[in-house]
């Protein structure tokens, strides 16, 4: 990484960011190699570059629906302000930051993903006045660019604001006289809290903690129903999954060489290659690491004759994202044992995705694979039954441990601040989407069960879109039966 001329706290830093009116020296990094700019150099600077405006510029693909969910926003809040961020880079160690994700609540409503954006919705008429409020291109004139450690010779050229307002559909202002404007503001204001603290600062004595979380839960249930552009989105995310999951298995003999992360690296390659990044953290859990359920340390041996469940999602340029998991043979053939265990979560899976229909109670398909998971488990002699007692005291989760699904979306948790009458108690809805993941997971030091099924963690998950007459499995491109996946390692690993 190339050292910046100057420190992040540089003055002209403060300056570029409507800190101060006037300008004021540079100051140096500590340790920098250079001991100051020349007055030639810095006019030099200023000078000498062409006209790289971009103009006629097509909107962003989602700019009709971001127009129409701002639309839907305004109707639900009449007369009042609201105020949705983006959010700001966050450090990660001393001058570096974290890569950025905007907040998806302001990517939802306009389709930008730069940081420290701000969409704000002004009350006029019967209606509101929408701004996106975004940094402007760096200052040529007083060095920005290329001395401040956010300028675009630093980390790459931004979108004007006249560029912003083509692509976005929204009309956009300098964010940093924002601030100002906020603190002046009359009337009811309402913001989604924890991304910018600086907007949340201008904004402490006209916003309420309970008028803030009703507009946080409002476009937590607005994303449950998906409209064409995003259930399109998520059918991109399934099939680079499904590819990445491809990927993993002609890799595995060198996984095996190595540990849980070539599997973690292999993926993410198509991951960044295809999308945006991994919709959350991999799990690649080989052998009893199956048996943890976010385990995301991906340090373990990967071990012939051992499973590995592998839950991973590719997450598109849109920030919608899969989540699927399949449980796969490492040597490409279930032991007898495996394949029992498997089936039964297969089956429960089934019997879960039969589930999801519109207008079935969102909790029928988590019911219906618990059922068939608590049956096996009594089969087997591992709770004594019968069935309806055990799932009445809910015996059977010391093995199948988590609900069924979840909404899935821009977050893969999608939708989670909704009200509970609206999401788990609730109904569901053609254009809804979610996951059906059931699992069995028999950790290594568990005494209730036979040894041989020790350390053996099995889970199968897909992503279902509930449609006008049943549903559709997004991710129908990876199998699911045991034969199926046999057969499919096979033939990957001798292509």
């Amino acid at each position: 990484m190339a050292e910046e001329l100057t420190p992040a706290e540089s003055d002209l830093a403060a300056t570029a960011a409507g800190a101060e009116e006037e300008e004021q020296p540079i100051k140096q990094r500590k340790n920098g190699l250079y001991p100051g700019v020349s007055d030639e150099l810095a006019e030099n600077m200023t000078t000498g570059w062409a006209d790289t405006e971009l103009r006629d510029l097509a909107p962003v693909p989602q700019a009709a629906q971001t127009a129409a969910r701002r639309a839907a926003l305004s109707a639900r809040f009449p007369g009042e302000r609201v105020v949705i961020p983006a959010g700001n880079l966050k450090t990660r160690s001393n001058d570096t930051e974290y890569s950025f994700r905007a907040a998806t609540e302001y990517a939802y409503l306009t389709g930008d993903q730069t940081e420290d954006g701000v969409l704000v919705l002004e009350p006029k008429g019967d209606g509101h006045e929408a701004t996106i409020h975004l940094l402007p291109r760096s200052n040529r004139e007083n060095g920005e660019f290329w001395l401040s450690g956010q300028g675009e010779l630093w980390v790459g050229r931004r979108h004007s604001l006249a560029e912003a307002e083509q692509l976005l559909g929204i009309p956009a202002e300098d964010v940093r006289e924002l601030p100002e404007k906020l603190r002046e503001a009359t009337g009811p204001v309402r913001v989604v809290r924890g991304h910018d603290a600086g907007i949340e600062a201008a904004l402490t004595d006209k916003v309420t903690a309970e008028r803030d979380e009703e507009l946080r839960v409002h476009l937590s249930e607005a994303r449950a129903v998906k409209d064409e552009f995003e259930i399109g989105e998520l059918q991109k995310a399934c099939d680079s999954t499904a590819r990445g999951f491809e990927d993993v298995v002609k890799v595995l003999d060198k996984a095996e060489a190595t540990s849980e992360r070539y599997i973690e690296g292999t993926f993410f390659l198509r991951a960044r290659v295809e999308g945006n990044d991994v919709g959350y953290g991999s799990i690649c859990a080989a052998g009893p690491h199956a048996t943890t359920l976010h385990w995301v340390r991906n340090d373990g041996p990967v071990r012939s004759g051992d499973l590995l469940l592998l839950d991973a999602g590719v997450e598109t340029h849109t920030l919608y994202t899969a989540d699927i998991t399949r449980t796969l043979p490492i040597n490409g053939r279930f032991t007898e044992l495996q394949r029992k265990i498997y089936d039964a979560v297969y089956e429960a899976q089934e019997a879960g995705i039969a589930a999801v229909k519109p207008g079935a109670k969102y909790r029928d398909f988590h019911d219906a694979a618990q059922r068939v998971l608590a049956e096996k488990l009594v089969e087997w002699g591992l709770v004594e039954g019968p069935v309806e007692r055990v799932l009445e005291l809910g015996l059977q989760r010391r093995w199948t441990l988590h609900g069924t699904g979840h909404m899935l979306g821009m977050d893969v948790h999608d939708c989670a601040a909704a009200r509970t009458e609206a999401y788990v108690d609730g109904t569901l809805e053609p254009g809804m989407c979610l996951t059906v993941e059931p699992g069995l997971y028999f950790q290594a030091d568990d005494l209730t069960v036979p040894e041989e099924y020790r350390g053996i963690g099995v889970r199968i998950e897909d992503d279902i879109l509930v449609t006008e007459d049943g549903s559709r499995n997004l991710s129908a491109a990876l199998p699911r039966q045991a034969e199926e996946i046999e057969t499919w390692m096979a033939a990957l690993k001798q292509g």
